[in-house]
């Protein structure tokens, strides 16, 4: 869920404690399907890492599975 300047707040029902990092790709510009995301490293309140990523392009959110 994102929260204010679209940084997530939430992932689920865990409240997001950190973000370490943010930063954002954008590839395949020169195709028909380009892609650009915004991607966040986070810490949760349980002391889980997970990167989450912003479809920019679509709207919608990801959990990245490693």
């Amino acid at each position: 869920r994102p929260g204010p300047g679209g940084r997530p707040v939430a992932v689920g029902r865990l409240r997001v404690d950190t973000v370490r990092e943010d930063w954002v790709v954008e590839d395949r510009w020169w195709t028909g399907r380009p892609l650009r995301r915004r991607y966040f490293e986070l810490v949760l309140d349980d002391g889980r890492n997970v990167v989450v990523f912003h479809d920019i392009a679509k709207d919608r959110w990801f959990t990245q599975r490693g």
